[in-house]
C-alpha cells in the first residue's frame, strides 16, 4: 500500500469472482471534478464513503460531511488499541441479544474481527493512531442541543464577500436561503418572481447585506411589518404588500421565534465555513452534521443554508487544483431532482459547475439511483457504481449515464453492473482509460450502525469535541440602521396608555390655501429606536401609528450663469416638528442643505390617528409669511463660488475641481502663447529660411571651386615641369607664359574657395543672431503667459429671485410609532430626512 493516494481497496476479477493483489489508489485531486457514488441499502455504499473520508482526513483535507440519516457519526469511531472494552459502549444489544451473545462477546468478537480484516487489507494498526490525530472530529445537531448545536436562526449574517463585486452570486445565496425560511413555515413550491413574501424578504436581506450589516431573524420580523423602503418595483411598499398581509407573513415567521421547540435553532455555532473547515490552531476539522432529528422541511432549510455558505465561502478563496476541502452528502435524493426546484438544488448546481477551481471537492452518494438530475451530474468526473436493487434502478442508472458519462457504452456499464456483488463497486474516472471494477477495503473505524441522537454527545467526548465552542465567536448584532436626518432629537418619555387619548382618528381640517403632505414612514422600528438615541429593547410591539403636524417647506434654487458655466441647483428642506406658535422660524436651524423630499404622500397609511393642528399650522396669513419668509431666506443664504481667469477668459463652476480648472487655464495659456510665438517670430523665421537657402546655394559653390581649384593646380604643376625640361632641351620647347597663365587661373580658383567660406561662416552668424533674437521673444511670451495662468480669482454667483422654486410648503404630517416596549407607550418617529 503506498501514500500517494486514496487506499480504497483492490481490483476485482469479475471471471474469477475474486479480489486480486493489485491496490486501488485513488488520486485525491481527482475529486476536484467531483464524484457520485450510488448503490442500494447493503451494497457497502457508506463503507466506500467512510474509506475515502479516512483517506481524506490521512492527508489532511478538511471536510464538511452530511449527514440525514446518522450513519456517518461511525467516523469518530476509531480506537487504536482495538481493545474490546473500547468497541462495547457501542455494541447493540438488541443485536447482541438475536445473537444469543453478550455485549462482552460481540465487543471481542468486533475486536477481533477488525484486527483481523485490516491486517488482511494491509493496513498497519498504528495508522488508526494517524486517523485519530490527523484532524479534529465533531458532530454537529442543528435544532438540538444533543451534539454541537447551530446556530441558523438567530443571525443571517452578511458575507464577508464585497456587495458590489458579487451582486449576482450573493443574490442567488439570498433567493435559496429565502426559498428554505419560506418552506419551512408551510410556503412551498413558491416563484421566487411571482410570491410576494419572497420578493419582500428578499429585498430586505438585500438592503442590509448591501450596506454589510447582518440581520437577525427577529429585526426581519419588524421589517417585513415596516420595510426601510418605500417602494418595491414601481409601486409602494402598501400597493405592493398591504400591511395586513404583511402582518401575516411577520406573524408566520415570529412564530419561529415564539417557539421553544425552535430554540435550539438560535443558539450555538455559527455557519462559518473556514472553522467549520480548521480550529483556531489551524488543524483540518471533519465537521459532521447530523440531521436525522429533523424534518423535512427543516432538513431542506439548513441544508440550503450550508450549501450557501460553503458556495460564498468557495468564493472567497484563490484558485487551486489540488483538492483544498471536501463537501459530503450521504443521500442526495430529494435535493438533486430532475424535474422539480428545490431550494439546495441552484446552490448545489453552481457547485458542481465551479467548485473545482477553488479546489473544493463534492461527493454526493444516494441509494435511490430513479430520482436524480443525471444532467446535473454530468459535472462529475468520478462514478462509484455499486449493487442495485431492481432492474428499474439499473436502467434508470444507465439512462442517466449515457447523458453524463462519455466515452463508455451502455451495454459495457451494464455488463459490469451485473458482475457486481457487495463491497464490489465500478470505478468510472474521467482521468482514467477505461472503467474497472475494484472491492472496497477494510475500514479503520468501527461500523457500529445508526447512532442516535441521544449518543451524539458520547460521540463528541470520545472525540475531544465538546459543546464548548471550538471557533471564535462570530458576533450576531441587529444591523445598524443608516444615518439620516431626524427631526425628533430625543426619544419622548414614555406615555401613559391613557394619552393614546390625545389622537383623533378624525384629521383635523387644514385651512383653505394651505397645503398638506403626509410625510412617508421611512424609519424601521430599529432605525426608530436608533433615531431617537435609545437602544432598541428585546421585545417591542407597534400599536399604532399616528400622524402629528409640522411645518414643512422644500425649495430648488437655481444658480445660472452662462458666462461663468455655472449651471447648478441647490435643495433646501426644513422640517420644524414645533414652530412657534408666533409665526417665527430661525430656518437655519432646521434646514438640511442638499436634501430634498421627493417622495411625500398624498393620503395617510390606513388606521391611523391625528394630532391636533395648532397655531401657526393653522392660520393662513401666517403660513403665507412663512412661506414668504422662507423663500427670502433661501435667495439670501443660496450661492455658488465660481472660478475665474479674466485674461484667458477661463470660467468654471462648482463642479469642476481645483485640479482640472487649473489644467484648462494651463491649456488656454499654452494656445495663446503658441499663436502669439507664431506671429512674432513669422519674420525672424522667414529670414532664417532666407540664409539658410544662401547657404545651401553657397555651400554648392563652394564644392565647386574646390574642385576647380584642384584641378586648376594640377595644371599648373604639369606645365611648370614641362617648361623646366625644355630649357634643358630634354624635350619640346614650350613657351614661359603658358604656366604663368595657369598659375594665375589657379590662385584665382583658390581665391573663389576662400571667399565662400568666409560667406557661408557670415550666414551661419547671422542666423545665431536670428536664433537668439527669437528665443528672447519666446521666453518674454512664455512667461507673460505663465503669469497669466496662475492669475485666478473665486466668484459668488447668487441667484435670481425668480429662480427659487418653492416645491413644498404646508402641513407636513409626520408619522410615529407608538411602540408598546413592555414598559409605557413609547412615541417614536418613522420619518426622517434622507
Amino acid at each position: 500500500m503506498t501514500d500517494s493516494g486514496f487506499y480504497l481497496g483492490r481490483e476485482y476479477d469479475p471471471k474469477t469472482q475474486k479480489v486480486t493483489a493489485k491496490n486501488i489508489n485513488y488520486d485525491p485531486a481527482d475529486l476536484t471534478t467531483h464524484a457520485v457514488v450510488t448503490g442500494m441499502t447493503g451494497s457497502g455504499k457508506t463503507g466506500l464513503c467512510i474509506a475515502l473520508l479516512e483517506e481524506a482526513a490521512l492527508q489532511g483535507i478538511p471536510a464538511i460531511i452530511i449527514d440525514p440519516k446518522g450513519d456517518l457519526t461511525n467516523l469518530l469511531l476509531h480506537f487504536p488499541e482495538l481493545n474490546p472494552q473500547d468497541f462495547k459502549p457501542w455494541i447493540d444489544s438488541d443485536l447482541a441479544q438475536r445473537a444469543g451473545k453478550s455485549e462482552d462477546q460481540v465487543a471481542e468478537d468486533a475486536s477481533t474481527s477488525w484486527r483481523n480484516g485490516l491486517k488482511e487489507w494491509g493496513i498497519e494498526q498504528n495508522k488508526l493512531s494517524d486517523l485519530k490525530s490527523a484532524v479534529q472530529f465533531a458532530v454537529f445537531t442543528p435544532g438540538s442541543d444533543s451534539g454541537i448545536p447551530v446556530s441558523v436562526l438567530s443571525s443571517l449574517a452578511a458575507p464577508e464577500i464585497p456587495w458590489d463585486d458579487n451582486r449576482e452570486i450573493l443574490r442567488e445565496r439570498i433567493a435559496s436561503t429565502v426559498t428554505a425560511l419560506l418552506g419551512l413555515v408551510g410556503f412551498n413550491d413558491i416563484d421566487p418572481l411571482r410570491s410576494r413574501e419572497h420578493i419582500l424578504i428578499s429585498t430586505i436581506i438585500e438592503y442590509e447585506w448591501s450596506q454589510k450589516k447582518d440581520i437577525k431573524l427577529s429585526e426581519l420580523v419588524l421589517q417585513i411589518q415596516t420595510p426601510p423602503f418605500p417602494k418595491l418595483g414601481a409601486l409602494p411598499i402598501n400597493t405592493f404588500f398591504p400591511d395586513k398581509d404583511r402582518a401575516e407573513l411577520a406573524f408566520a415567521l415570529n412564530n419561529i421565534l415564539a417557539s421553544s421547540a425552535f430554540e435550539a435553532w438560535r443558539e450555538g455555532q455559527p455557519l462559518d465555513v473556514n472553522a467549520l473547515l480548521y480550529t483556531k490552531e489551524g488543524k483540518p476539522r471533519h465537521s459532521i452534521f447530523y440531521l436525522a432529528h429533523l424534518s423535512d422541511a427543516e432538513r431542506m432549510f439548513f441544508v440550503t443554508l450550508l450549501f450557501s455558505a460553503v458556495e460564498t465561502w468557495m468564493r472567497t478563496q484563490s484558485g487551486a487544483t489540488s483538492l483544498r476541502a471536501l463537501l459530503y452528502m450521504d443521500e442526495i435524493y430529494g435535493y438533486l431532482p430532475p424535474l422539480s426546484n428545490p431550494p439546495s438544488k441552484e446552490p448545489l448546481l453552481r457547485m458542481l459547475k465551479q467548485a473545482r477551481a477553488f479546489g473544493l471537492g463534492l461527493l454526493l452518494a444516494t441509494q435511490n439511483p430513479v430520482d436524480v438530475d443525471y444532467k446535473a451530474l454530468s459535472n462529475a468526473g468520478t462514478w462509484f457504481i455499486g449493487k442495485l436493487q431492481t432492474q428499474q434502478d439499473k436502467d434508470r442508472l444507465l439512462d442517466g449515464l449515457e447523458g453524463a458519462v462519455s466515452g463508455v457504452s451502455r451495454n459495457v456499464f451494464d455488463k459490469m453492473i451485473s458482475a457486481i456483488d457487495k463491497r464490489v463497486f465500478i470505478l468510472h474516472n474521467v482521468h482514467s482509460k477505461a472503467p474497472g471494477l475494484f472491492k472496497t477495503r477494510w475500514v479503520m473505524n468501527f461500523l457500529a450502525g445508526p447512532i442516535t441522537r441521544n449518543r451524539i454527545g458520547d460521540l463528541n467526548k470520545l472525540a475531544s469535541a465538546t459543546t464548548a465552542s471550538p471557533f471564535e465567536s462570530q458576533p450576531s448584532f441587529m444591523a445598524s440602521a443608516p444615518q439620516r436626518q431626524s427631526p425628533v432629537s430625543n426619544l419622548q418619555s414614555p406615555i401613559p396608555q391613557s394619552s393614546n387619548s390625545q389622537f383623533s382618528s378624525t384629521k383635523p381640517p387644514v385651512p383653505a390655501g394651505i397645503r398638506e403632505y403626509f410625510l412617508p414612514q421611512n424609519y424601521s422600528l430599529p432605525e426608530a429606536f436608533k433615531a431617537a438615541n435609545q437602544p432598541a429593547p428585546s421585545e417591542a410591539m407597534i400599536e399604532s401609528i399616528v400622524y402629528k403636524p409640522a411645518l414643512l417647506a422644500s425649495a430648488q434654487i437655481r444658480i445660472l450663469d452662462r458666462k461663468l458655466g455655472v449651471d447648478s441647483e441647490i435643495a433646501r428642506t426644513a422640517v420644524v416638528a414645533s414652530p412657534e406658535k408666533r409665526g417665527t422660524v430661525r430656518w437655519e436651524e432646521y434646514v438640511a442643505t442638499g436634501k430634498s423630499l421627493d417622495n411625500v404622500d398624498t393620503s395617510p397609511a390606513p388606521s391611523t390617528k391625528f394630532g391636533t393642528l395648532d397655531a401657526p399650522l393653522n392660520d393662513s396669513k401666517l403660513m403665507t409669511a412663512l412661506q414668504k419668509d422662507f423663500t427670502d431666506w433661501a435667495f439670501r443664504n443660496s450661492s455658488i463660488t465660481a472660478r475665474a481667469n479674466q485674461a484667458l477668459k477661463v470660467f468654471a463652476g462648482p463642479d469642476v475641481t481645483q485640479a482640472e480648472f487649473m489644467t484648462a487655464c494651463s491649456d488656454a495659456a499654452r494656445a495663446l502663447r503658441d499663436a502669439e510665438l507664431e506671429k512674432k517670430t513669422f519674420a525672424i523665421d522667414k529670414k532664417i529660411k532666407s540664409i539658410e537657402d544662401k547657404i545651401y546655394r553657397e555651400e554648392r559653390e563652394l564644392r565647386q571651386d574646390q574642385e576647380d581649384a584642384r584641378n586648376r593646380n594640377i595644371e599648373a604643376g604639369l606645365n611648370g615641369v614641362e617648361a623646366v625640361a625644355g630649357l634643358f632641351g630634354l624635350g619640346r620647347k614650350k613657351s614661359l607664359s603658358t604656366p604663368v597663365s595657369k598659375f594665375r587661373m589657379a590662385k584665382n580658383a583658390k581665391e573663389d574657395v576662400r571667399e565662400s567660406e568666409e560667406a557661408i561662416q557670415q550666414f551661419k552668424n547671422d542666423i545665431d543672431d536670428l536664433q537668439r533674437q527669437r528665443e528672447q521673444i519666446a521666453a518674454e511670451i512664455t512667461e507673460r503667459w505663465g503669469r497669466a495662468a496662475s492669475e485666478t480669482t473665486e466668484v459668488t454667483v447668487n441667484p435670481k429671485k425668480t429662480d427659487v422654486y418653492v416645491n413644498l410648503f404646508g402641513v407636513g404630517w409626520m408619522p410615529y410609532y407608538l411602540v408598546n416596549s413592555g414598559g409605557g407607550l413609547l412615541e417614536l418617529p418613522a420619518f426622517g430626512v434622507e
